[in-house]
């Protein structure tokens, strides 16, 4: 199995900065693609943002400019910083890794998930 160890959310003023962290311990074979989302109150879960083993990156629209993911291949942790943030970015941003545990096949494991909130 993998454990997801999630920190750095919070509150934070509007155009402050956040960064999270997740980091994936475990029987770990290989660590395949990275992502984060988010799931705001009465809406659905969405992909914010996503890194490929390779380094290839995409990002849902609104966090475009001002949200970077990366990863640290070496300690199994993707880091998402999140600039100019905005109250609608409020949400429980959730860290998802795909990857390949000792004598199993590919899946994808879930962080329990940390809270954003973007008030004055």
């Amino acid at each position: 199995q993998v454990q997801l160890v999630e920190s750095g959310g919070g509150l934070v003023q509007p155009g402050g900065s956040l960064r999270l962290s997740c980091a994936a311990s475990g029987n770990i074979f290989r660590i395949y693609a990275m992502g984060w989302y988010r799931q705001a109150p009465g809406k659905q879960r969405e992909l914010v943002a996503a890194i490929t083993s390779g380094g290839s990156t995409n990002y849902v629209d609104s966090v475009k400019g001002r949200f970077t993911i990366s990863r640290d291949n070496a300690k199994n942790t993707v880091y998402l910083q999140m600039n100019s943030l905005k109250p609608e970015d409020t949400a429980v941003y959730y860290c998802n890794v795909g990857a390949v545990v000792a004598g199993t096949a590919l899946n994808d494991y879930w962080g329990q998930g940390t809270q954003v909130t973007v008030s004055s």
